[in-house]
This record gives structure tokens, C-alpha cells and sequence, in this order.
């Protein structure tokens, strides 16, 4: 048994599923996986399905029906790891712009008690990007300069979906009061672990773009968080957080 599981929500990511898989299980540190597939029209889920045969204990699938956003899939799998007693729970993406050798980087601080949640960051020591058009890379910079002139974070890598948590963070936050789908579900899981006065530390990364299968970015997306922020502020102001103190 296993005290962290990795979640990865999959949408068509067939060339990079099984490899993925065989990348984390690899590693020195036992984690499980946990794939959370919408309704892949690819194959994605068949593959994974397929792999449980070879890792019937550490590979789990949850499939749903239709693209359902970032979001819900990651509450769905976050009640799911709760329920079932992981003490450290992941975020990653599944096409290898995050490293899953990183993966051991961001459980030590939370495993040795020096964090609550740990993000994998591109921004804490520069910019860390590679492969990125110029355009997207400042779009992005820039979105995180501006969610923390919003709401008053210091975090550098404020739109980052490379996270552990400890299971006392999920445990805490008011999973059903998480609303945003896209790069503002990544923002307001920070900003609320953040107000409910979770210990936050940013581990260092190196992005790299997708080399297989196709980017989930869009306009809309990036719109949601731009205006999101503002939104969330806002209700923050009138909103009592839980706080770390009471599931500590």
C-alpha cells in the first residue's frame, strides 16, 4: 500500500498514456495512480484498463461520460483518494510537460512535515519553460503577476496544475465550494489552501511543452481566469474559511 496517490484526468491522450504509466511505477518512491478518463473517444481508457491486468494493486480508472472539465475530474478524484486514505494526493498532467520525476520532489516537504501542499513551479526561479511559443509564455507569466495583485498571494506559479497536497488540505478546503473548471480551478485550490492558512512551498521545475497529442488550452479557459479572479476575491470577502488549525 501506497501513502500517495497521483491523479491524472485524460482526455484523448493515447500516445502518452502507457508510457506515463510506466514512468511513474518506475520510480524509486511507491505511488499510485489514479486515471480519471472522459469518455476518451481514443482509446484512452480501453489502454488503461488493459495495464490494470499488469498493475491489478497501484493503477485505478474512473471513467466518465463526455468531457466534464478539469475541475470536477479533480474533486472526483480527490474524494476518491480521501475515502480511501491516501496521505498525499497529486496533480499531474498526463503528457509529460510535467516530469514525474518531479514527483519525489514534491512529496519530500509534505512526507517531512515542511509544507502542506507543494506545487511544481515555472516561475519561482525565472522562467522555466521549454517549447512554449513566446506569446504563451508571457500570457501566462503575466496571468500569474495578476492573480497575485488580486488576491494578494505571493505564490509565483499561481495558474500551476503539478501539486501535492496533504490529505489534511482536501480534508479542510470545502471541496463542494470549488467552482471554476479550467486555469481558475488551479487558482482558487491555491487561493483557498492559502486563506484557510495552509503552509504553501513552490519546488522548483522545468515545463515542458506536449510533444504528443493535443494542448486542452483555449481562449475560453484563459478568459474564465481572468475574470474568475475577480469573482473569487469578491466572494472571499464575505466568506469564512476553515482553518488548518481545526484538521491539523
Amino acid at each position: 500500500m501506497s501513502d500517495a496517490v497521483v491523479i491524472i484526468p485524460t482526455y484523448n491522450e493515447k500516445e502518452n498514456i502507457e508510457k506515463m504509466i510506466r514512468k511513474v511505477f518506475s520510480l524509486p518512491k511507491a505511488f499510485h495512480l489514479l486515471i480519471i478518463d472522459d469518455g476518451s473517444p481514443d482509446g484512452t481508457g480501453a489502454i488503461v484498463k488493459k495495464l490494470q491486468t499488469e498493475f491489478p494493486t497501484q493503477l485505478f480508472l474512473e471513467e466518465r461520460r463526455g468531457k466534464l472539465g478539469l475541475g470536477t475530474a479533480y474533486i472526483h478524484g480527490f474524494r476518491w483518494a480521501l475515502e480511501r486514505n491516501y496521505a498525499f494526493i497529486f496533480e499531474m498532467d498526463c503528457d509529460f510537460s510535467h516530469n514525474p520525476d518531479d514527483l519525489i520532489r514534491l512529496y519530500e516537504p509534505c512526507f517531512e512535515g515542511k509544507a502542506d501542499m507543494t506545487i511544481g513551479s515555472r516561475y519561482i526561479t525565472g522562467v522555466n519553460v521549454v517549447n512554449w511559443p513566446m506569446k504563451r509564455v508571457l500570457m501566462s507569466y503575466y496571468a500569474s503577476a495578476y492573480v497575485r495583485r488580486i488576491t494578494g498571494m505571493s505564490i509565483r506559479d499561481t495558474t500551476a496544475g503539478f501539486k501535492c497536497y496533504s490529505r489534511k488540505v482536501l480534508q479542510t478546503i470545502e471541496l463542494d465550494k470549488i467552482k471554476f473548471m479550467g486555469y481558475a480551478f488551479q487558482i482558487e485550490m491555491k487561493f483557498t489552501a492559502w486563506k484557510c492558512g495552509f503552509k504553501i512551498i513552490e519546488v522548483p521545475i522545468i515545463f515542458h511543452d506536449r510533444t504528443e497529442g493535443e494542448s486542452k488550452m483555449s481562449g475560453k479557459i484563459f478568459r474564465e481566469a481572468i475574470f474568475g479572479v475577480i469573482e473569487m476575491k469578491l466572494k472571499s470577502i464575505f466568506r469564512k474559511f476553515p482553518q488548518a488549525e481545526a484538521k491539523a
